[in-house]
């Protein structure tokens, strides 16, 4: 039985002008952007419309940013039940209203909460990230265990060649010396806010768990692949554990997209700005039918 599985993208797709169209030439995505505006108290939409990639670029207003053009785009295009969805990073909270586990407002609250959370948390801990290209997976994890007294892990397994680690300042600078004297193609230091998906993460984890564990959680209609643990998952308990661990958690892209293809997906709908997750697709498995609305 062939599967469609929808998935939807995080940080770093943001563009001046996301949504713009949408918003005027649709009434229902309109109302969506506008009771976003009044859910978030500031008008992110003309944000979204026409800030600069400066403004566009803050932790929290990139997140909520993303997460609304993906999940207005989805409401506004999607006609059948999904098959299956899963989410980069951020991109598991539009997964996870797609599957009608969380509804738009509360999702929206979430992915706020979490976007200012992980901003303070950048504060305290100034910290950054960067792509390596060329290693294996078990390369790289083995040269972030050789460094001693700063944190770095691997914190995006994209596709094969293609990781991203995440830790200390200090402690990336002294990786990406090791990742390319071990032969990576590029060490790569990412201009983001903070290391992500690693425990300097873990202040905002508190913030987040407290938010999520007074949530609705409702049965969704079709499974998640959840970035923590790259299977299907179906259950609301479970649902909101992995979702607190992703914070300092490591997202494990390609055996989420490899599990989704053993469990029977042959075509994947990327729904967001961007077409990031559509490469990385093909690069996990060249057989597989990809596109994108955006």
């Amino acid at each position: 039985m062939d599967k469609h599985a929808y998935i939807f993208p995080g940080q770093g797709s943001q563009f001046s002008g996301m949504g713009k169209n949408l918003y005027d030439t649709n009434e229902a995505a309109k109302e969506l952007f506008e009771r976003a505006n009044d859910i978030l108290r500031f008008r992110i939409s003309d944000i979204m419309f026409s800030g600069s990639d400066e403004e566009l670029k803050q932790t929290d207003v990139t997140q909520p940013a993303i997460f609304l053009h993906s999940v207005i785009l989805y409401k506004t295009i999607q006609k059948a039940k999904p098959d299956m969805v899963a989410g980069h990073s951020l991109g598991e909270f539009s997964a996870l209203v797609a599957n009608q586990t969380l509804s738009f407002e509360d999702a929206l609250k979430l992915v706020s909460i979490r976007a200012k959370a992980m901003q303070k948390a950048c504060e305290i801990n100034p910290s950054t990230m960067a792509a390596i290209l060329g290693l294996d997976d078990s390369k790289v994890e083995e040269i972030c265990a050789l460094i001693k007294d700063e944190v770095v892990v691997a914190a995006n397994y994209n596709c094969p060649g293609q990781i991203v680690i995440s830790g200390s300042n200090k402690g990336i600078e002294e990786a990406c010396i090791l990742m390319k004297n071990a032969g990576a193609k590029r060490a790569l230091v990412l201009p983001v806010g903070g290391a992500f998906h690693s425990s300097l993460m873990a202040p905002a984890k508190e913030e987040l768990s407290a938010a999520i564990e007074t949530t609705n959680f409702n049965q969704p209609v079709c499974p998640v692949y959840q970035n923590v643990v790259a299977k299907a998952v179906t259950t609301p308990g479970e649902i909101k554990i992995n979702l607190i661990q992703q914070l300092t958690g490591p997202v494990r892209w390609t055996q989420t997209i490899q599990a989704m293809i053993a469990d029977g997906a042959t075509h994947f709908t990327e729904v967001g700005p961007g077409k990031v997750l559509q490469g990385l697709v093909q690069k996990i498995n060249k057989e597989i039918q990809v596109d994108g609305i955006n």
